[in-house]
């Protein structure tokens, strides 16, 4: 699994990071009464690379407009300087005694500065980078909150006019920020969430056109026409609040992924542990400003508790998030006092002070979740569909093991998704999805009876099992697109999509 989440990061620091093993080893060397080497010419090298780099980093300081940039970068930079002075001090000291244990220390936390410094510096750039792709991504946003207001051709006309240079924007920008990623999965989301904005924007469109002319017209259909204009701007909203979220990943768990509810938990909770000590810092200093590590690590850390509370037991559910609230409204007030310079007040030190309790309260009312989770042994769906599609598959993958009936609680759930949009589908359209449910519910129905048998791994399990993967796959592809189906299939030909699509928004 990659250590640095962008190639141009993972280019810089590794071979940093090897330095650093090296000098470990070395020391380890010399705590057997080996002597260390002189390190004189190669300090000398690393002292030199860190003026430039700390040059470059104040220069970037002075020219950016990004103001969580220019107050978390100067940090960075002390950190990586004082680790070259640390350096260039063991070098001495070690020239004059080979031996000395303290020179081997300072060595080893001199060199270690200089791979956090860097990292550190490295990472403050690549967040303003991401934030400026995030802005193009909140001006689209913006756009589509107004879909529902336009209600005619010439508004539509400077609708498509206005949005489609942010989207094109959006796209290159998103596109190119995920080839520089080092984590396959984080990509992958970018790129499916991307194609998805990409088909529906076309669709979109055509609707907000389709619900213009029946409301001009004062014909029939007028409102279902509306529900499916918002029902696209809201997937485009849903697709561009992915990409952002994914943007802002700068770490991947393997178990990030796994449909299974307690392994989310559990992740979640070792998310708070890595930001409370941001969190706390933060919290002790009235000067700092908003926005920055600080202030993130607390949000992340409210983030990461409801989450939780998303899916733990419910008795769990309530204390987590009534606490997460409080913590909300008070880090906002915190935030407030400090923007208008009154972050040493009485006041301002006091709601510090409370919210750093009760982020101790909710870390141990999230342990207690996690705990009282573990122990019910009771997994629960995923709250999507594909979500549900990998515990389904994973159980199908071994229908004789005894997942709880988690794989088919998850299959009956997409049944149910299938059937709900299916209401809402067109005579041929309703009955091919109701038919393919009801497939899908049979199969399910004969595998349960042949697990119930202690014969879930036989031939004709096995049989079924393969059956149900691919009609679980059909399924999914069908519920996904029968919404675009739906709202063009009596409207539009697929040689307008492609024409709008080509022409008017890419």
């Amino acid at each position: 699994m990659p250590v640095f989440h962008t190639k141009t990061i993972e280019s810089i620091l590794e071979p940093v990071a090897q330095q650093v093993s090296r000098l470990v080893i070395l020391h380890e060397e010399a705590e057997d009464g080996n002597a260390m080497p002189d390190l004189e010419k190669p300090v000398f090298g690393v002292s030199r690379a860190v003026q430039n780099l700390v040059k470059v980093g104040r220069e970037t300081i002075q020219s950016s407009d990004d103001a969580i940039l220019r107050q978390d970068m100067p940090a960075a930079l002390q950190r990586v300087e004082q680790a070259a002075r640390h350096l260039e001090e063991a070098s001495g000291m070690l020239k004059a005694d080979p031996f000395s244990q303290p020179a081997r220390k300072k060595l080893i936390e001199g060199s270690r500065g200089i791979l956090q410094g860097t990292s550190s510096l490295l990472l403050c750039f690549d967040e303003s980078e991401v934030r400026k792709i995030i802005s193009e991504c909140k001006r689209v946003l913006d756009y589509l909150a107004v879909a529902e207001v336009v209600d005619s051709l010439e508004d539509l006309v400077r609708f498509v006019k206005d949005l489609s240079p942010c989207l094109s924007k959006v796209s290159r920008e998103v596109d190119g920020r995920q080839k520089e990623l080092t984590h396959q999965v984080h990509r992958d989301i970018l790129i499916r969430c991307l194609e998805e904005v990409k088909t529906l924007t076309p669709i979109l469109i055509c609707s907000m056109k389709i619900y213009i002319q029946i409301h001009a017209q004062g014909g029939k259909g007028g409102e279902e026409a509306g529900m499916n204009r918002d029902y696209l701007a809201q997937r485009m909203t849903d697709e561009l609040n992915e990409i952002i979220r994914v943007l802002q990943l700068t770490t991947y768990d393997e178990d990030e992924w796994d449909a299974d509810n307690l392994t989310g938990m559990k992740r979640q909770l070792q998310v708070i542990d890595s930001k409370m000590t941001a969190a706390y810092d933060w919290l002790r200093d009235p000067r700092a400003l908003r926005g920055g590590v600080g202030e993130k690590s607390v949000r992340g850390i409210l983030d990461a508790a409801m989450k939780v509370s998303d899916r733990c037991l419910p008795q769990d559910r309530d204390p987590i998030r009534k606490m997460t609230g409080d913590i909300y409204s008070m880090t906002d007030g915190l935030c407030e006092l400090r923007s208008a310079g009154q972050g040493d007040s009485p006041q301002a030190e006091s709601l510090a002070k409370g919210i750093e309790q009760k982020l101790a309260e909710l870390n141990g009312l999230v342990l207690r979740a996690v705990t009282n989770a573990e122990r019910s042994g009771i997994l629960q769906p995923a709250h999507t569909v594909t979500g549900r599609l990998e515990q389904a598959r994973k159980w199908l993958g071994n229908p004789a093991v005894d997942d709880r009936g988690l794989g088919q609680r998850a299959i009956s759930l997409i049944v149910d998704e299938a059937r709900r949009v299916a209401d809402g589908l067109p005579g041929v359209q309703k009955a091919e999805l109701l038919n393919l449910s009801d497939q899908v519910d049979s199969l399910l129905h004969q595998l349960g009876e042949l697990c119930r048998r202690g014969e879930g791994n036989s031939p004709a399990g096995q049989a079924i099992a393969g059956q149900l993967v691919a009609k679980l796959a059909e399924l999914k592809n069908k519920i996904q697109t029968a919404v675009i189906n739906r709202v063009v299939e009596d409207f539009v030909s697929r040689a307008v999509i492609y024409i709008i699509r080509e022409n008017v928004c890419w």
